[in-house]
């Protein structure tokens, strides 16, 4: 099982930037997909969460700017981010609950890196 993610970037304050992530592999499902971001020195936090009925969750700080989405027929998740400020500025990781041959496990994707300038 794997997870790609692209559509990190350099992007304006009051900006917007879309994030893709897709998990491919032998999967039988997929649970809980999320995003995650970490910048140096501080612990990785949850940015938001969507479950596979589609139910959402988002951390405080980006409620109402973020959308999180997902695609189950290409086993992808979206984060649509929208108001970007420079405090968004991080490592943003994807993060899938794959049920695949092995049992079910967190996978993790590699990373896409976000700038917001001021």
């Amino acid at each position: 099982v794997q997870l790609q993610a692209s559509g990190g970037g350099l992007v304006q304050a009051g900006g917007s930037l879309r994030l893709s992530c897709a998990v491919s592999g032998s999967i039988f499902s997929i649970n809980d997909m999320g995003w995650y971001r970490q910048t140096p020195g501080k612990q990785r936090e949850l940015v938001a969460t969507i479950a596979s009925g589609g139910s959402a969750n988002y951390a405080d700080s980006v409620k109402g700017r973020f959308t999180i989405s997902r695609d189950n027929a290409k086993n992808t998740v979206y984060l649509q981010m929208n108001s970007l400020k420079t405090e968004d500025t991080a490592v943003y990781y994807c993060n899938a609950i794959v049920t695949s041959l092995l049992g079910e496990y967190d996978y993790w994707g590699q990373g896409t890196l976000v700038t917001v300038s001021s």
